[in-house]
């Protein structure tokens, strides 16, 4: 290696002897989680780093995230975090193996920020104020020295002929050896988030596969919906159907009904299906709420219980399995008065609760779109990035990471693991 690679090498010294002295050695575009890492890390090791946001404030969709209180990252294994994104997981294995989830809570707990697993198994912060993991960020950027540029979008990028790139933004032009596009995808618009990397990965050819809105809230065609709102089920079981009764997608978990819809994590989890499919208000929604329960056993429970309790209602003693207005909502379902005895409860009618109870079909609309999801299906497409370095096949010395990859994954924290460990890989190439 001669003198010159050695120092590129090092970070000790930039271009000495290159045709062109570049602004910066690295600009990194879009300060959320992945640029945030990137720019942070790369600064570390001696790279000029310059992070470009257009927004007033870096970091907004940290602050949103987890109801303000942001899941750093889920407590399993880089197995774990890989399955969450289904086939587009393995492109994570480097990037996880860099940066892992333990990484991420040693870089959290190293700033002052002490975190806690809850049942779930997502990671939050103790005080459960994500305002408090983006000032340990800042406050690492800050000793970093990258440079952090508010309020400035890029409004154009090109490949210099002599080498690297220039940038332009609406008071100046700026070039560097390495670009970085950590622009996030599509979702919660508000944040800024609005698409600008697909337009640039376009530029150097790249292919952007369909995006659509991941990870949120389902909207539903059943007027006994919004007659539920408020209510939470704590566990339940989510199956999508199309019009053939293909299965498109599955989820256990928790859900909330709201005037629309569902929300919740089962229900967000299985959105990217219904937001993906051509004709969403084809779909049906199959609603399990006793996923921990056979369609049997709980026809044995009823059998038993209204033997035993004949005096009470009905909706009394299946409350004793699952929240009280579901039960009078299956029997209205069930056509059956919401205040009939369990007393002489037929074989028939006990079936079909027990069904309903497993397996209630409820129609589709589709869901509340980009400006609620909390994530973009879709994206640059991964077969055209390096997973080892993060940098483009197309363009030397670009680099993608964070959610404009086409990587989107369940919720718990896994989509802010993929954009730390891929910003923190990018930092040791850019």
């Amino acid at each position: 290696m001669n003198d010159l690679a050695e120092c590129r090498q090092s970070g000790a010294v930039h271009f000495y002897n290159d045709p062109m002295i570049h602004d910066w050695d690295a600009i990194v575009i879009g300060a959320g989680a992945a640029g945030l890492f990137a720019a942070i890390f790369a600064a570390e090791r001696g790279r000029r780093v310059l992070l470009l946001e257009k927004g007033r404030k870096a970091g907004v969709k940290i602050l949103m995230s987890g109801g303000t209180r942001c899941n750093i990252t889920h407590d399993c294994e880089i197995r774990g975090i890989i399955d969450a994104f289904g086939p587009n997981g393995r492109f994570l294995h480097s990037a996880l193996a860099s940066f892992s989830p333990k990484d991420v809570l040693a870089f959290f707990h190293g700033e002052g920020v002490e975190t806690k697993v809850e049942e779930t198994g997502k990671i939050f912060p103790v005080s459960n104020r994500a305002v408090d993991v983006l000032d340990a960020i800042l406050r690492r950027l800050d000793r970093s020295r990258a440079k952090l540029a508010l309020g400035e979008p890029a409004l154009a990028v090109e490949k210099i002929p002599e080498g690297g790139f220039r940038v332009s933004t609406g008071t100046r032009q700026i070039s560097c050896e390495h670009l970085l596009i950590t622009t996030g995808g599509l979702s919660y618009p508000g944040c800024g988030t609005t698409g600008d990397g697909y337009g640039f990965a376009k530029q150097f050819g790249h292919t952007i596969t369909a995006t659509t809105p991941a990870l949120v809230p389902l909207t539903m065609n059943a007027s006994w919906v919004p007659e539920l709102k408020g209510i939470t089920v704590p566990s339940a079981g989510l199956k999508v159907y199309d019009s053939e009764n293909k299965l498109l997608a599955s989820r256990k978990g928790s859900l909330l009904f709201a005037h629309f819809g569902l929300t919740g994590p089962a229900p967000l989890d299985v959105s990217r299906a219904v937001s993906g499919h051509a004709t969403p208000n084809r779909l049906s929604l199959e609603m399990d709420f006793l996923p921990g329960e056979t369609e049997a056993g709980f026809d044995e429970f009823l059998k038993t219980e209204t033997l035993a309790q004949g005096k009470k209602q009905l909706a009394g003693v299946m409350a004793e399995r699952m929240p009280r207005r579901i039960c009078d909502t299956l029997l209205a379902q069930a056509e059956m008065p919401a205040d009939r005895k369990a007393a002489a409860l037929s074989k028939p009618d006990r079936q079909k609760l027990a069904a309903m109870a497993k397996r209630l079909r409820v129609p589709l609309r589709g869901t509340l779109g980009f400006e609620k999801a909390e994530v973009t299906a879709g994206g640059v497409s991964l077969d055209e990035v390096d997973s080892r370095t993060m940098q483009s096949k197309l363009q030397p010395g670009l680099y993608f990471a964070g959610e404009v990859l086409d990587l989107d994954g369940w919720i718990g924290g896994y989509n802010f693991q993929s954009a730390w460990s891929t910003g923190y890989l990018a930092a040791k190439f850019i």
